[in-house]
């Protein structure tokens, strides 16, 4: 039966066992699947959770310049970045991870696995990928440039964390908000400590909801030895939910304080908290699909912000 699973997983039209009924299975073209799994375009979220950093960071220091003329533009240049540069991450984790990634159920399908492709060939996709994102960066600052350059030693390292430390999370905290820098660094040309507080508060926000994700995995990890802040916290999950969320929006607040936000800021934000609160009150770790959900909510959690954030940036370039 093993080795029938195995010839499966082989086929270009195999799906992934977590991420069914996209439209990826049903419209793509069966020989781009593989490597379209393995950008994650299936499943898009991770992409937009990268975005909202970028999309904050953006829009705040927009409205610290009393100038929106290049928002729009730098708003559609962060999508396709963070698009692209997600896809190249994963893919990068799923190589490093392939072997770890067999023994996982939820994961044993995935493209490199299961045969789709081969390592060779996810690492020439990867490489492609990471060009696209060459060119968006390219369209900005030389500091914006080195900055975006920076990120990828964090990226190269993540997936090997949770092989030796108990906090991958904040790890990929490090990473996956790293566009909080990046809207300071294209708007001001440099880093100042209104970014950098906006940085930490989205790297709390990362391990919180990272927390809630790992969840559905936990009796696996468990098993072959991974580490993670939802083995980590195990029962007292929703106390250190409590406490990472809590730190987002304060640190965010310091933030917004700093850069002298208006109102529609604050009330973004509020309504970031909202959500966040409500995440925690409905979160039950042993109910995996219930993860996944609130995990996913977290793209509007950030919209919601951002919204906030925008508007302010609109008024006080007015």
């Amino acid at each position: 039966m093993e080795y029938e699973l195995r010839k499966l997983g082989t086929d270009a039209s195999a799906r992934v066992a977590d991420s069914t009924g996209n439209w990826v299975d049903t419209l793509a073209p069966q020989w781009a699947r593989p490597y379209l799994r393995l950008s994650r375009f299936d499943r898009p979220i991770g992409s937009w959770l990268l975005l909202m950093p970028c999309w904050w960071s953006a829009a705040l220091a927009g409205g610290m310049a009393h100038d929106v003329r290049g928002l729009p533009l730098t708003i559609v240049l962060f999508f396709i970045g963070a698009f692209v540069m997600r896809g190249a991450g994963c893919t990068w984790n799923d190589i490093t991870d392939r072997d770890l990634d067999d023994k996982v159920e939820r994961t044993r399908s995935r493209p490199l696995p299961s045969g789709q492709v081969t390592t060779k060939q996810a690492l020439a996709f990867m490489v492609a990928q990471a060009l696209i994102g060459l060119v968006v960066l390219l369209q900005f600052n030389r500091f914006a440039v080195l900055t975006g350059i920076a990120s990828l030693l964090i990226v190269a390292i993540y997936p090997f964390m949770k092989r030796i430390t108990w906090w991958p999370q904040t790890v990929l905290g490090l990473a996956f908000s790293w566009g909080a820098l990046m809207g300071f660094a294209v708007t001001f040309g440099r880093i100042d400590v209104t970014a950098l507080v906006l940085y930490a508060g989205a790297i709390s926000w990362v391990i919180g909801y990272d927390t809630i994700y790992a969840h559905q995995d936990a009796e696996d990890d468990a098993l072959i030895g991974i580490k993670s802040t939802a083995r980590l916290f195990g029962a007292h999950t929703h106390q250190a939910l409590i406490l990472f969320y809590g730190l987002s929006v304060v640190l965010i607040g310091v933030a917004l304080a700093s850069g002298d936000a208006r109102w529609p800021a604050w009330i973004g934000l509020a309504a970031f908290a909202a959500h966040l609160g409500s995440q925690i009150v409905r979160l039950n770790t042993s109910d995996p699909a219930l993860c996944l959900r609130l995990f996913k909510s977290n793209r509007d959690a950030g919209l919601l912000l951002f919204a906030g954030l925008l508007t302010d940036a609109v008024m006080r370039a007015a």
